[in-house]
């Protein structure tokens, strides 16, 4: 193998000038095919790329290739789609990994063929013979979900449709240099063609390290606003800090965030983040909430007079002197009344985590739930009837609703997943809401998974993908639509250099 890396660094090292595009370092033909073009639309974020070449089969390949340099673990996602009807059913896009442009490279490709056939395709040597694992789902004619991953060695590729959940495979056995490149690729399965491929959600994440310590080891952050419409989601600020939990402001023109126990003003327009004055309130967690007319923000504060327990304080929205409004901690904010009287937050009295609401000034705080497991999350729909909240109570994380006063608790989702953190649209109409892996524990909801942000509507029914992150804790914990109902803010995570 020894021969193997030292060519590999060598066509590393003899690689074309970069042509930068978008996150990626450069951009070339592969092989024997016709030339072929990338283009990049900074403002979707999208990529459009065309390429002709034989095949990406047998004992080399022949492509369009948009690549960056990345070296030990990482997630390669994005959203895919032919452009036009083509000529040839297998025509190919989707990712590649592999440690040169050699056309005999070894590689690990993620592959989306025209006919809908969706497969894990690989070659161990260099001029070695191509060999693959078909996926069980096929995705004729559709924006697919592509997602290949290094994890320490092994490779999993995840698909499906956009919308629907994802179906995995894992290849073992694959040796790969550490340092390789990584990207998007076109072929047209017939060089007298050039074929092209659309991509959009385009993402290259460096995910956290097996050993890293939650709540005191963290990695960068994304604050991406998502179009619940399109399922187009882009990038509009980055840190490489931990920054967690936008809200809309009611004027739709900027989200606040928290980060390092300050919260933060992010303008959409002038891109710039601005610190919130909260007076003495200086270690906020992730649980704020604004006011449904916009002027007040709650906030959830570790007060050294309680030992560091979190407490609810409301301030103005512009920054001002906090206001306590619970005597007890732990009180995790998430919900105020459409009417502006009530706040309902969970609180952990004595072992048992519940939804409590209490008058927005202050006052004598009412417990909601009493059933037995952990019930958090707590959010008024729009004209106040019933209070959203997650519990597993069952078992498992689902998202429940009840009544102002507690009364008439229901179960809403049932569908496998561990789900939090339910967000109702200003139109009352639809719910969002975060969804952990079935492996994580349901009284959990850490840092640093692969999460899904979910839609259904608010009675309940059929819910689709509408977001597929690396993230979890502090994602989307607090209500995030924007105020036209168009739009959702939330944060992924990547390390960064």
């Amino acid at each position: 193998m020894r021969h193997l890396a030292l060519l590999a660094v060598l066509t590393l090292a003899a690689a074309p000038a970069p042509k930068q595009l978008g996150i990626f370092d450069s951009h070339n033909d592969v092989g024997r095919a016709r030339s072929g073009s990338a283009v990049y639309d900074p403002k979707r974020q999208r990529y459009e790329i065309a390429g002709s070449g034989q095949n990406m089969w047998g004992d080399h390949d022949d492509f369009h290739f948009v690549w960056k340099r990345m070296t030990g673990n990482f997630i390669l996602s994005t959203r895919a789609r032919f452009v036009g009807r083509g000529v040839e059913a297998h025509r190919k896009i989707g990712w590649t990994i592999r440690p040169s442009l050699e056309t005999h490279s070894p590689h690990v490709s993620a592959v989306l063929h025209g006919d809908g056939l969706m497969s894990l395709q690989f070659r161990r040597t260099l001029g070695g013979a191509t060999e693959e694992l078909k996926s069980r789902d096929s995705l004729p004619n559709a924006d697919a979900v592509i997602q290949l991953e290094r994890r320490d060695g092994v490779y999993i590729m995840a698909v499906a449709r956009f919308g629907d959940t994802l179906a995995t495979q894992e290849l073992h056995g694959v040796s790969l240099p550490d340092t390789v490149l990584v990207g998007l690729f076109v072929c047209a399965h017939n060089d007298t063609v050039v074929e092209r491929g659309a991509f959009s959600n385009v993402r290259i994440t460096t995910p956290a390290k097996q050993d890293f310590v939650p709540y005191r080891d963290f990695i960068g952050s994304n604050l991406e606003i998502l179009d619940v419409a399109s399922g187009n989601a882009t990038i509009v600020h980055q840190s490489r800090g931990s920054f967690q939990a936008p809200n809309w402001t009611q004027d739709g023109r900027a989200l606040i965030y928290a980060q390092e126990g300050r919260l933060y003003r992010f303008g959409i327009a002038s891109g710039k983040a601005d610190a919130i004055n909260t007076g003495f309130a200086t270690r906020n967690n992730n649980d704020h909430v604004l006011s449904f007319d916009g002027r007040m923000l709650g906030i959830s504060h570790h007060a050294a007079e309680n030992g560091g327990a979190s407490i609810v304080y409301t301030v103005p929205v512009g920054g001002g002197i906090p206001q306590r409004v619970t005597a007890q901690g732990p009180s995790y904010l998430h919900g105020w009344s459409p009417d502006g009287k009530w706040l309902v937050y969970t609180g952990q009295r004595g072992r048992e985590l519940d939804v409590y609401k209490i008058p927005s000034t202050g006052g004598d705080e009412i417990r909601l739930t009493t059933a037995p497991g952990l019930d958090d999350g707590p959010e008024y729909t729009p004209d106040g009837a019933y209070i959203y909240f997650n519990s597993s109570r069952s078992g498992r994380r689902e998202i429940w609703r009840m009544r102002p006063d507690g009364s008439h608790q229901a179960q809403v989702t049932n569908d496998g997943f561990n789900n939090w953190f339910p967000h109702i649209s200003p139109d009352g109409k639809r719910l969002a809401y975060i969804a952990f892996p079935p492996e994580v524990a349901p009284d959990d909801h850490p840092f640093y998974k692969h999460v899904l942000l979910r839609l259904m509507p608010i009675n309940g029914g059929l819910a689709r993908v509408i977001g597929y992150v690396y993230g979890g804790q502090g994602t989307m914990n607090v209500p995030s639509w924007s105020p036209d109902g168009t739009r959702l803010a939330f944060v992924s995570n990547t390390t960064m250099p």
